[in-house]
């Protein structure tokens, strides 16, 4: 990734079902915040500015997710064609955040 707007841009809330247990891969834990009963917040999603506890680098250069394989159902499905360079309207708005101008559509 070269980008990293979308993590440091929105809130990220997701169910408890996306969180690690000793029977699969997921979230951990200590990086979200509870939400209710059966949702949960990343950590630094809500602080102002933005920015994911799980982003790593510098928003516009060299970024990465320490737990992409991992990440929760609310970041898989964010901008899913961004990877091939074609945003939409919220990949968009992030970018403007940062000053990085929108993806090809």
């Amino acid at each position: 990734m070269s980008c990293g707007a979308c993590c440091a841009a929105f809130r990220v809330d997701f169910h408890r079902d996306d969180l690690a247990s000793p029977e699969r891969a997921g979230v951990p834990e200590a990086m979200t915040v509870p939400l209710t009963a059966t949702l949960v917040r990343m950590r630094g999603t809500d602080e102002a500015p933005p920015r994911c506890v799980a982003l790593e680098g510098e928003i516009g250069g060299a970024v990465h997710c320490a737990i992409y394989e991992q990440r929760p159902g609310p970041c898989r499905d964010f901008a899913p064609y961004a990877p091939l360079g074609i945003g939409d309207d919220a990949c968009d708005r992030a970018r403007c955040r940062y000053g990085l101008p929108p993806l090809a559509l």
